[in-house]
């Protein structure tokens, strides 16, 4: 999938996660995974290369580590502005996916 067509929404919900205090998560910022809401690495299908032959990352994973041992929701729609975790965004995204400005994974 070229990177213009990212992000992609796995699903219009969050994901609870009870997460462990002291452990790092990777959360998957480009909606490819098979493993939401956490990275799988699948962007890297979507790295290009400079002139040089250098990886362009135009997606990485976005690491958090958990500050205490709590349940957490971590977003799905990839438009929060408070990644990883949920601010509500999923209800306009749910509007963008009928719309058509948003593509949300099958």
């Amino acid at each position: 999938m070229h990177h213009s067509k990212l992000p992609i929404a796995s699903k219009c919900e969050p994901t609870a996660v009870m997460v462990e205090e002291g452990k790092t998560y990777a959360w998957c910022t480009c909606g490819l995974t098979e493993k939401p809401p956490f990275c799988d690495a699948s962007h890297k299908v979507c790295w290009t290369e400079d002139e040089e032959g250098n990886a362009i990352k135009h997606f990485v994973s976005k690491k958090f580590t958990a500050e205490k041992t709590e349940e957490v929701w971590l977003c799905n729609c990839k438009q929060t502005s408070t990644p990883p975790f949920c601010d509500d965004s999923h209800h306009g995204a749910k509007q963008k996916v009928a719309d058509g400005s948003l593509v949300q994974k099958h």
